[in-house]
């Protein structure tokens, strides 16, 4: 989902906005969407495993993941959190039901080129999971940079996390003196 960085940015500066903008967005309750990002970073590492115990990873994962969404909800006023909020959920449906876990196709990691889902990861292979389509089922193949398997989900959070990056930019237009010639 990096990759919505910089295309929220291009998208920003092509709609004649500037960096400025992002220095006066708003986000409300910060520090709950990174630490449940930073809880899953750290989870899925040998080190975060072994913290955790395996039976405490899905639980652990599921609350992080609810975090990070209500901290989306408490700023669904913002451009393109509303998108975010639904690709968050959307891959909170499919974690939670799926054990903790989020499904990955075999093909879907196979195209990444990773043999399997691994240890000190958030994916598994399953023969039948639960809310399928909502499971990583797509990839970016090995050939690319960042290959990975990835959901509607992230698409959904990528998508709205550019159009927030760009509405940002864009609104902070014109503020400190910066109006188009």
């Amino acid at each position: 989902m990096l990759w919505a960085i910089p295309i929220g940015i291009a998208l920003g500066w092509l709609l004649r906005g500037g960096l400025d903008g992002l220095l006066q967005l708003h986000f409300r309750w910060p520090w709950l969407a990174v630490g449940g990002l930073l809880v899953q970073v750290v989870l899925f590492t040998p080190v975060g495993s072994a913290l955790a115990g395996g039976a405490l990873v899905p639980p652990i994962y599921i609350a992080s993941t609810l975090a990070v969404l209500v901290a989306v909800l408490r700023n669904i006023r913002l451009a393109g959190m509303a998108i975010v909020a639904l690709g968050a959920f959307s891959n909170l449906i499919a974690i939670a039901a799926n054990g903790g876990y989020m499904p990955a196709s075999a093909g879907a990691l196979e195209l990444a080129g990773f043999e399997d889902a691994g240890e000190h990861t958030n994916s598994v292979v399953l023969d039948d999971p639960a809310f399928e389509p909502l499971t990583d089922i797509y990839a970016i193949p090995d050939w690319l940079p960042l290959a990975n398997v990835f959901s509607v989900g992230d698409v959904l959070i990528g998508v709205g996390v550019a159009i927030a990056i760009a509405a940002a930019m864009r609104r902070g237009r014109g503020v400190r003196g910066n109006s188009p010639a």
